[in-house]
């Protein structure tokens, strides 16, 4: 690459993530990009809001801001990012990395940073949710309910295990202990109603360490997946996990496949029903006698290097 137009960078690194294992993936790529001759500047995680101030400024420095750590930190960033008009980059180091894996971002760190320094800048959708009185919240990869929010908020507590049984376990435990939700989805104004375990409103095809819950997603496609999984019996379920991880599942009765650009969801429920994106518990869903959570579509929000 012609030092003219060599990239600049602000990594932004969450030191928590994959178990602490952000600090370390960060080092090699970059003294990569350093020898390669950008500039690099490297933060550690302050939190949420000095997180927006140091985007603000990497972005008008003309950097390219690095998200260093899981699907979470990746979300927040991407929101930030895309609403300063910058340019995002992806070091995965989390327990998940799925928006990372939808993209196809190596994992071997000269890789990584050969990608970063010479990967194309595309435009990719991104997820728009309002929950409750909070403000609109960007998504970068899904926002989902039921089952698969209750599962993620187990494997939060399941560092004691290898990281690649964390979310089969939580899976299963979440399904053993799982109680069907009386569901209203609206997909561009047309209501269905279901009796379902979880409700999976998508814009990347893989969550859940590598499951491919959205098999026809892609990313710049301008629409919503939605997935809604029925009520069935929880070993019915159980059996049925596998097929998650390649897709097959949309291929079963009780599993519903819609599309559309703007999604409204409600539930009752004898608990309320969890939600969560990308990684992150973000609340519970409405009752139906109250106003719906809201996802929708942002069509080419977000330029990012893949």
């Amino acid at each position: 690459m012609n030092a003219l137009h060599l990239r600049n960078f602000t990594l932004l690194v969450n030191p928590a993530s994959g178990g602490g294992a952000a600090p370390d993936a960060v080092v090699p790529v970059a003294q990569q990009l350093r020898e390669a001759g950008c500039r690099v500047d490297v933060t550690y995680s302050p939190g949420p809001k000095a997180m927006d101030a140091l985007v603000g400024a990497a972005v008008d420095r003309g950097d390219v801001v690095v998200s260093v750590g899981g699907d979470g930190m990746l979300s927040s960033l991407a929101g930030a990012v895309s609403l300063r008009g910058g340019t995002l980059g992806l070091l995965p180091a989390g327990r998940g990395n799925d928006f990372a894996r939808m993209l196809g971002v190596p994992d071997d760190p000269r890789d990584q940073a050969r990608l970063l320094l010479e990967g194309v800048v595309r435009r990719v959708d991104l997820l728009s949710l309002t929950l409750g009185d909070a403000g609109p919240r960007r998504v970068a990869g899904s926002v989902y309910s039921g089952v698969d929010a209750r599962a993620g908020e187990i494997v939060d507590t399941a560092h004691w295990l290898p990281k690649q049984l964390q979310y089969p376990y939580a899976a299963l435990r979440a399904l053993a202990t799982y109680t069907p939700a009386r569901y209203r989805v609206s997909v561009d104004g047309e209501v269905r109603h279901y009796d379902a375990a979880n409700v999976v409103v998508a814009n990347s095809s893989f969550y859940g360490k590598g499951m491919k819950i959205a098999p026809h997603a892609t990313l710049d496609d301008g629409l919503l997946d939605i997935i809604v999984i029925e009520a069935a019996g929880k070993l019915d379920l159980m059996r049925s996990l596998p097929k998650v991880y390649d897709g097959r599942h949309v291929e079963l009765d009780q599993v519903t496949v819609l599309t559309g650009r703007r999604v409204e969801i409600s539930a009752d429920a004898r608990v309320p029903v969890p939600v969560g994106g990308d990684g992150e518990p973000l609340g519970v869903l409405p009752a139906l006698s109250a106003a719906p959570a809201v996802v929708e579509i942002l069509p080419g929000a977000l330029a990012v290097i893949a």
